[in-house]
């Protein structure tokens, strides 16, 4: 079952694929899965005893063990198969949700989802070197968006979803997660294997693991995804402490900005280079997070949440195309790992840095903190990229 890159295209130039549509019901599996779960979890860790702060570390510690793990995940979807990681991290996932059905005891809860995290990291890098190896070259940053309205999606339904189960039991959104996991196991089993990276004599945890080029480049994540962190924690407390309502507008606002434009910024990026696209997009989060802090009645949310989506709902898949154009091919999911990291990190720390601000100085201040620190991935992402470079495991990108 196995086909190499270049034999696969050379079969096909079209994006729209059988693997490209089973890879998007795999991924809006995956957040729909994990989305019921997650806004659901707080509640029962409250029901369990423990406090609004100890609720908050179930994401927190998920988050972060995914983002500390990622770069050796992603490694081990290179030199193992991206095909298997994503069968048996979608198994151990539908073990850890079935588990969480049963626990009663707030700490075994909090212990777990940090092993959790790491086979979700795994999830994650596997299945977005998976698609990069089977995205057309020249039509990456358009594969990856229309590939994103998967997880929207999901992301968009399966909290509903959640908290609608959790009225029958915890036991019941349990369940249910582990139930897509399986899902989420079959589709993987009917996926082909791409092409992996077999070093032959180098030690599978040798010194080129970590793709550490990359993860260094993609620091310009952390620096612009840190307010994301504050945007999906706290933009709705800031929308009801002024009277703005549905408190949740913000988010649909976003949501409806981003399917609208992600395709054409995609093309634009494909077609314009990805770095000509990058800038902008990175100037237009600054812009929004600047937004919110001037203000946060109806006008200012409304106008940020257009230009936030136009930014950040296309940086993303413009930024791993520019990435992936430079990366060798054996090394994609090591390179999807280093991604991961920073971008995951900058999310947790923006949470947990931005509700200290809002606590001690108010929301205008932490959001014109977030506008700053993304204000700075401008020079650096420009600073870093400075030199043309390939990362470590060859000369040329495949």
């Amino acid at each position: 079952m196995i086909k190499s890159e270049r034999s696969y295209h050379a079969m096909t130039d079209r994006l729209f694929t059988p693997r490209f549509f089973l890879m998007c019901g795999f991924a809006f599996t995956v957040f729909l899965s994990a989305f019921q779960l997650l806004p659901t979890a707080p509640f029962r860790i409250l029901a369990l005893g423990g406090s609004e702060s100890v609720a908050g570390l179930f994401l927190g510690f998920l988050t972060y063990a995914s983002a500390c793990t990622a770069p050796i995940t992603g490694a081990l979807a290179d030199r193992l198969g991206k095909r298997r990681i994503l069968m048996v991290a979608s198994v151990a996932i539908a073990a850890f949700s079935t588990a969480y059905a049963f626990m009663a005891s707030v700490p075994l809860m909090l212990a777990v989802v940090l092993v959790h995290g790491v086979f979700w990291s795994g999830l994650l890098t596997a299945s977005g070197a998976y698609l990069a190896d089977i995205i057309p070259a020249h039509r990456r940053a358009e594969g990856i968006g229309y590939y994103g309205f998967s997880t929207l999606l999901a992301i968009a339904t399966a909290p509903s979803i959640g908290l609608w189960l959790y009225r029958f039991g915890w036991e019941a959104v349990c369940l249910s997660a582990a139930g897509l996991n399986v899902v989420m196991a079959l589709i993987a089993w009917r996926l082909e294997d791409t092409h992996r990276d077999e070093r032959a004599g180098e030690p599978l945890f040798g010194r080129q693991l970590v793709e550490w080029r990359v993860f260094a480049l993609s620091i310009t994540l952390f620096l612009y995804s840190f307010g994301y962190g504050g945007v999906t924690s706290f933009v709705a407390l800031y929308a009801t402490a002024n009277g703005v309502a549905p408190a949740g507008l913000y988010f649909t606002v976003f949501a409806v900005t981003t399917m609208l434009t992600r395709p054409i910024s995609g093309q634009m990026g494909d077609r314009l280079g990805h770095e000509r696209v990058l800038i902008p997009c990175l100037a237009l989060i600054v812009i929004g997070y600047a937004l919110l802090a001037a203000g946060g009645t109806r006008p200012w949310l409304l106008a940020s949440a257009v230009l936030f989506g136009l930014g950040f709902g296309s940086a993303y898949p413009v930024y791993t195309a520019y990435v992936l154009h430079r990366v060798d091919g054996r090394r994609r999911g090591a390179a999807f790992g280093g991604m991961l990291a920073a971008f995951d990190t900058g999310i947790g720390t923006g949470s947990i840095v931005m509700g200290w601000i809002i606590h001690r100085f108010g929301f205008r201040a932490a959001y014109a903190a977030a506008a700053c620190l993304a204000a700075f991935s401008i020079p650096y992402f420009l600073s870093a990229t400075r030199t043309p470079w390939t990362t470590s495991a060859s000369e040329r990108p495949a």
